[in-house]
This record gives C-alpha cells, structure tokens and sequence, in this order.
C-alpha cells in the first residue's frame, strides 16, 4: 500500500510544472508571484491529503492545474463588490442594507482622498472632536439636548448600559428580550456591558405594576427595547413610553430605550404605522435613545446615542467609547445624510425614496425592463421564453415594519431550457455582476422597485456574459 501511495504520489505535477502554465503570469501581476505559489501549494497539498485517504483517488495534471486557476481567480478578484438587487427588499440586511445619497457618497469620496478635519479646529488651530461633526446635526432633527455617534446600534446599546448601568440593575419587559438577528440577543448585550438584567411582566403582557415591583436600590435603568423585526398580536399589554418616563423620573431612574432601526423624523412612510420617531420618544422623556443610520434613516452603518446632555457626558468619559468610535468616511457619509434631512430633501436619500415608490411609475418601469429583456432573449437559441409583468409584495426589510407590505411590480421570467428557477437564479447569481433575485414557484421576479436604470442595464449585460458562456459551453 504504502508503495503504491508512493507511485501515485510522484504523479501530482511539480511547482515549477504549475508556474509555467501559461495563464499564470495575470495572476501574478494581481497577487503577486509569492500568493501565486501560496495557492498552489495548498492545492498540491489537498491532493495529496486525498491520496494518502484513497490511493485510488483518480486525478491529471489537468483537473490539478484547473483547480488552482479556479482558486487563483478567486483570490485574485475582489470579493466585496457591487451585485444587483432584485429582492424587492429594500433594506437587505445581506446585501449591504441602505444605499448612499449621492451627497454622501461625494462626501465619502473628499475625505478619502484628502486630509481632513476630522479631529482639527481651524477656528483655534488646535484638537478638535470628531463627534462634533454630526452632534448638532442630530440635535436639531431629534429635540436632543445632546448626542454622541458610534460604530453601529449594536455598540451604543453596550456603551450605555456599560456607562451608566454596570454592576447596577436594568429592568424590561420580557417581551422585549428580542435576538434582532446574527445572535444579536438583548440578554446577552446586558451581560457583556455588565448590568444585571431583571425581566418583568410576560411575553405578551407587561404592566406598570410590573416594573414598579422590580425596582430596587440596585436599579440603574429601566430599559425599553422596540422589537423590531417581529410583532405580537391579540392579547396583549404594554406600558406607554409616558408611564415608565415618569415612573423612572420619579424613583431618579434613568430611562433608556433602545429604537432598533427607528425612525430620524416622521418620513411619510407610505403605509400606516405606529412606530415612533427618535423625536416623539425624546419628547416623551426617554433620556437615552439608540438608534441605526443605515437602516430608515438611510445612511451609512453607525449607531447614535441621543439623548440628555448630563447623560451624553457620562458616555464621553467612558474608556470604551474609543474602541467604538467611527472613521472619517463614514462621519462624512452621515453628515452628508443628515444635512438633506435638514433641507427637507429626504427623496435624494435612496431608501426613503424606494419605500415611497409610486406603483405605477414601478408599472412602467417593469414594462420597459420586461420589453428590453424580450428584445434581448428573442435573439438568443432559447425556443421558450416566458415573461411577463406581475404584482408583488416588497418588504422594507432590515428589522423594519415587519408583516408590513408594499405593493410592487416585477417582471417574471420562466426559461425552461436553462433548467429551474434555482439554476436560473443561480446562473444569474455567478455573474460578474451578480444579480440577486426573487423565486415564485418556477419564475424568477426581478422587483422592480429595488432596481436603477444603472441595474437595468446590468441585468441586460449579465444575460448578453451568461448567453455568450453558454455558446462556448455549446
């Protein structure tokens, strides 16, 4: 056996065999000759671990060799990279969540390739702070008396609790001890900032009583959490954000609650909702809020804290509050994002405009996108081609109004002689710019109201690269 592991071995190509394989110098000018080798090596190495497992192991030079290019084209491209979605989910958790205002996006791009002022006062020629640049911005759009920005809504939960409540006891109801989603669970939050948790009232009913029993000398907070991504109906109870602010004040308590992916300002979301805005739960005495920027607010991943300036101070001073604070880019994408609030120019801001499409303007964009698509695949081999133009349900996403829908449009498209809507949304999926769709039955949707002229366009290109595989395939 062990002569035969042997023989085969001496089988598998050399590494001098493999770098002169004629496709590999592009690799090397994107990796670099050192990484090439890297990838080939940990090629040779698998083939040879799968001998050593079954001498039988069938393999030639030429599946060893396509194996690697296979891997150094995957090392060599970038892997964050811009897809299109077609999910009808505007806030895709997955696929990056909110789109940058162009504004933002220009802001992004003059700090990036510029020194900046980031943490310099021009007026004094000396440190400035770098929370100053969206502090008032904040402030002014929520009734704040001050605010404080940090790295996502995540970490503005752990560093109030941590700042304000360590060692010390946070009340909730237990039904708020949500998991938002990637093991984000509130009772775990509160235990890596240190506060002890005390949960009150039931899953489904929670009384003022409730929380008014649960206080103690120990209490630091009364903590509200809004479930975000999931709601309960029938028989249920919860206390008013006026009731636990006074039952708070009253006992010298603070009141914290942390709004998910809360509203900034009313937006005049286009379909009914409770929710309420980051102002109204200032106005109604919450002392802390937490809150996303690039969920509903529409801006770039960050976490912002506003709230009484007594408060804000304590979370300056915190130590942990640097190792969450935010880079450059995104202080100026926030900016930018807040400063169009400020004007009243919430439609420049992608995610505000995509929730409030028009559904007939979606209409005639899926006409057009179905037309342009059936002049496309009316010039390839396919025999069957089955298109056409159909309502949908969207969904905000992210969090954020859950059960609420959207009416939308999309064009569906069945091709049988390309397989299923899997193999199909698959193909489309491994394109050079991925395109990532709906699935209804044995269709694919491409949602319309998530889609630019641009994702058009890149959809039309992406059928023009699969069909042009598929020849060579041929």
């Amino acid at each position: 056996m062990r002569e035969k592991i042997q023989n085969v071995m001496r089988n598998i190509p050399s590494m001098d065999k493999m770098l002169s394989m004629p496709w590999i110098g592009k690799y090397e000018a994107e990796i670099g000759r050192d990484s090439v080798k890297s990838v080939i090596s940990e090629v040779l190495d698998d083939q040879r671990k799968k001998i050593l497992k079954d001498p039988d192991t069938a393999f030639d030079t030429e599946k060893v060799a396509a194996e690697a290019e296979k891997r150094l084209k995957d090392r060599a491209h970038k892997s964050l990279k811009p897809l299109v979605n077609a999910t009808g989910v505007v806030l895709h958790t997955n696929l990056g969540r909110s789109l940058l205002a162009e504004d933002a996006v220009e802001a992004v791009r003059s700090v990036g390739e510029n020194y900046s002022t980031l943490e310099y006062s021009t007026e004094t020629g000396s440190r400035g702070h770098r929370n100053n640049h969206v502090e008032w911005l904040i402030c002014r759009l929520t009734g704040a008396e001050a605010a404080i920005v940090v790295n996502n809504n995540a970490a503005a939960v752990i560093l109030c609790l941590g700042a304000v409540a360590k060692d010390k006891e946070a009340v909730i109801s237990r039904g708020e001890l949500v998991e938002i989603g990637g093991s984000f669970r509130i009772p775990e939050i509160m235990a890596l900032s240190g506060t002890k948790m005390v949960d009150v009232g039931t899953t489904n009913m929670t009384h003022l009583s409730d929380y008014e029993s649960a206080i103690s000398e120990e209490t630091a907070v009364l903590l509200k959490v809004h479930p975000s991504n999931f709601s309960i109906e029938g028989y249920t109870a919860s206390v008013s954000r006026d009731e636990i602010a006074k039952l708070a004040h009253d006992n010298g308590i603070i009141f914290m609650e942390d709004l998910g992916s809360g509203m900034l300002t009313d937006q005049r979301i286009m379909f009914k909702t409770t929710d309420p805005t980051v102002r109204s739960c200032i106005e109604a005495g919450v002392d802390l809020v937490t809150f996303s920027g690039d969920k509903l607010l529409g801006g770039p991943q960050i976490g912002v804290i506003a709230g009484s300036a007594g408060l804000i101070d304590k979370l300056r001073k915190y130590p942990l509050l640097r190792a969450l604070r935010v880079d450059k880019m995104t202080l100026a994408a926030f900016e930018a994002t807040l400063r169009l609030y400020l004007k009243g120019r919430m439609e420049l801001i992608p995610t505000f405009r995509m929730i409030n499409r028009d559904t007939e303007e979606m209409k005639t964009q899926a006409r057009r996108l179905r037309r342009k698509l059936s002049i496309l695949l009316g010039r390839t081999r396919l025999k069957s081609v089955f298109i056409d133009v159909v309502p949908v349900n969207d969904t905000v996403g992210g969090g954020s109004f859950p059960g609420a829908e959207l009416k939308g449009y999309a064009v569906s498209l069945k091709l049988p002689e390309l397989g299923s809507a899997g193999k199909l949304a698959e193909k489309l999926r491994l394109l050079t710019v991925p395109v990532i769709t709906g699935i209804n039955e044995d269709r694919i949707l491409f949602h319309v109201r998530t889609l630019s002229e641009k994702d058009e366009k890149r959809i039309l290109d992406g059928f023009k690269e699969m069909f042009s595989l598929e020849s060579q395939k041929a």
